[in-house]
C-alpha cells in the first residue's frame, strides 16, 4: 500500500494534467479536512460521550475548546505547499492524548464528597492519589483527528479527479 503523501501527489498530478487550478483545490481540500479533524478531536476529548460533568470544580471542557481556538484551519499557501495546523496548547493535552503514569502522591485541595472527587477552592483538605491506578490510558484524540483528515483529503481529491475527467 502506498503512503498518504504519494497518493496525494498522484491525485494532484492527475488534476494538474486535467488543467485544474491545483493550488486552489489544495487550499479548499485542506481547509475542509482540517475543520473535520478539529471536530473529531473535540468530539474525542474528555469530557465527552454525554458523560455528566460530576464533581465541583473538576472538569471544565477547556481542553476540548482549545482544539478550536489553537488550530489553524485557514490554509496558508507558500512555495507550492499548503499548511494548516491541528493543535492544542493546553499544558496537559499530551498526557490525555498519549496516556501517562500515575505515581502515588498527595494532592492538596482534592477531597472526596460521597463518591465524587472535588477540588476545594480554598485549598483545604487533600488526598493521596495513584494508590489504585498506576497508569491512565491515552484517549488518542490527535491520532483519530489525523485519521479523519487523511480520509477527507483522499475522498475529496478522488471526487475532484472524477469530476475533472467527466
Amino acid at each position: 500500500m502506498s503512503s498518504f503523501g504519494s497518493q496525494m501527489r498522484k491525485r494532484l498530478a492527475e488534476l494538474n494534467r486535467a488543467g485544474q487550478n491545483v493550488p486552489k483545490i489544495m487550499m479548499e481540500v485542506a481547509e475542509g479536512a482540517t475543520i473535520e479533524a478539529v471536530r473529531v478531536a473535540v468530539e474525542n476529548t474528555p469530557p465527552n460521550g454525554g458523560v455528566d460533568i460530576a464533581g465541583t470544580n473538576m472538569r471544565s471542557g477547556d481542553m476540548a475548546n482549545h482544539w478550536q481556538t489553537d488550530s489553524q484551519t485557514t490554509p496558508v499557501y507558500s512555495g507550492g505547499t499548503v499548511k494548516t495546523q491541528l493543535k492544542n496548547d493546553m499544558q496537559y493535552s499530551s498526557y490525555v492524548n498519549d496516556g501517562h503514569r500515575v505515581d502515588k502522591h498527595f494532592v492538596p485541595g482534592l477531597i472526596v464528597n460521597g463518591d465524587l472527587l472535588e477540588k476545594s477552592l480554598d485549598g483545604s483538605g487533600g488526598i493521596m492519589v495513584g494508590t489504585k491506578t498506576t497508569y491512565v490510558k491515552g484517549k488518542y484524540m490527535k491520532q483519530k483527528a489525523i485519521g479523519k483528515y487523511r480520509t477527507v483529503v483522499r475522498k475529496e481529491l478522488d471526487k475532484r479527479v472524477r469530476e475533472a475527467f467527466k
